[in-house]
């Protein structure tokens, strides 16, 4: 029997999936560097085992996944084509894995991840279903009838899938430094459009979604205009937000979601849109949206003494203006204070301008030094370039945290795609001494 390998398990897909092979009863270890990432720990609650790159992981009684950032320079790559033993990489093989189920690509520049946990938890009360979610979370279920999973568009990666179905929120201008323009991004998912076999739910606010061209039928939902599956009459309260559903015109009822934005209530008609296609109960799917725990660094939050520390993936200007109103509709009245660490020189160069304006939403602003790519050139970019264009900004260290203790019944937002965690630890350290 083999053993599946992975080869950089530590990232968030690779992580996820390998979790998945594990709970179908495959045998599954991986490696990678030894510097600690939250997708670890799942794989260790599982005993999974996690080994350093080194080329005597590689066996002949192994299929080997490789991360798409590791090639023919990883020693064990290296290794394995000295042996001739074939490496798929993450996407080729997940794009084969998942033609025995009915898959569902969830797919746009913001909100996969939020979408993809909300779908898998209402659709996993229908019927078994595995998922495989980019913050490093991934369930198997042996006899799953259906297979959610995030698609993404960095590198075209998502055009190795031909889905059932696909999901498609927005499409925005990023990845910069793959990207070149805003048309580039939408031939992309047109590219991917092309690829789905059954349906494509997609919102339509998304000027560019508007018009998408598939061969298979398009269903649209959003808020502003009449589409197939509208949300109106939204409501904000300290328990989330509800909202009245319209499905071509005919209210339905009114549902209830524990998240705060409108990007929220979009994801949610998104999941609603497909369950309903897919014929699940509309009390199954009323009872889920309402009881969903969300996902993990995505608006997750804890109190800490008179504040609440809020832990998010914003690393893009749209995603920043998302969380700062979701942090605004929970806690009006109460100072929202961001913490930003923006993520890779290009895109902090690209969106500059955009950054300074999605950030003055808030009372206050802490910037973190940029999290650079090792794919990429740094320049001469520096964090005080943002600064300069943020009035009333403060550059902040781990070493100086301590700033932030002045802001007394503060909602804190760590924001960032990075290592913006190790600030809020190191804020929790200062303050609990």
């Amino acid at each position: 029997m083999t053993t599946y390998h992975f080869i950089g398990i530590k990232g968030s897909g690779m992580s996820a999936l390998a979790q998945i092979l594990h709970d179908m009863n495959f045998t599954v270890q991986g490696s990678d560097v030894e510097k600690r990432f939250f997708t670890q720990l799942p794989l260790e609650n599982k005993g999974i085992p996690i080994l350093p790159f080194q080329k005597e992981n590689i066996k002949d009684n192994q299929t080997l996944i490789a991360s798409a950032a590791y090639g023919e320079e990883n020693d064990e790559v290296k290794e394995a084509m000295r042996r001739g033993i074939p490496v798929q990489k993450y996407p080729v093989f997940l794009g084969d894995f998942l033609e025995q189920f009915t898959s569902v690509a969830v797919a746009g520049s913001h909100g996969k991840t939020s979408t993809t946990g909300l779908l898998a938890h209402v659709l996993g009360a229908y019927k078994p279903t595995s998922y495989l979610i980019g913050d490093g979370t991934g369930k198997g279920e042996e006899n799953s009838s259906f297979f959610v999973f995030e698609a993404c568009e960095y590198r075209r990666h998502f055009l190795q899938y031909e889905p059932d179905y696909a999901i498609m929120t927005n499409i925005d201008f990023d990845h910069p430094d793959y990207f070149t323009d805003m048309e580039d991004v939408v031939s992309a998912f047109e590219e991917m459009a092309a690829k789905v076999k059954k349906g494509i739910v997609a919102c339509g606010d998304d000027e560019y979604l508007q018009t998408l061209n598939a061969p298979v039928p398009i269903m649209y939902y959003g808020i502003d205009g009449k589409y197939d599956f509208n949300a109106d009459n939204i409501h904000y309260d300290e328990n989330g937000t509800t909202f009245d559903l319209h499905i071509r015109g005919d209210r339905i009822g009114t549902f209830t979601i524990p998240g705060f934005g409108r990007h929220n209530v979009l994801n949610a008609l998104g999941v609603i849109a497909l369950c309903h296609y897919e014929e699940v109960p509309a009390s199954v799917i009323k009872e889920q949206l309402a009881s969903f725990p969300g996902v993990k660094r995505r608006f997750t939050e804890k109190t800490f003494g008179t504040q609440i520390l809020v832990d998010d993936y914003a690393h893009h200007p749209t995603e920043i203006k998302a969380t700062l109103e979701s942090a605004q509709q929970k806690y009006p009245g109460r100072e929202i204070v961001a913490v930003f660490q923006p993520h890779t020189f290009t895109r902090t160069q690209t969106f500059l301008e955009e950054f300074a304006e999605s950030l003055q939403a808030a009372d206050s602003v802490y910037l973190c030094d940029i999290f650079g790519s090792a794919r990429e050139d740094k320049g001469t970019l520096t964090i005080e370039d943002l600064q300069e264009k943020v009035p009333g900004s403060h550059i902040i260290t781990e070493n100086d945290v301590n700033q932030l203790a002045a802001h007394k019944d503060g909602v804190l937002l760590f924001m960032g795609a990075g290592d913006i965690q190790k600030f809020q630890q190191a804020y929790e350290e200062y303050a609990s001494s």
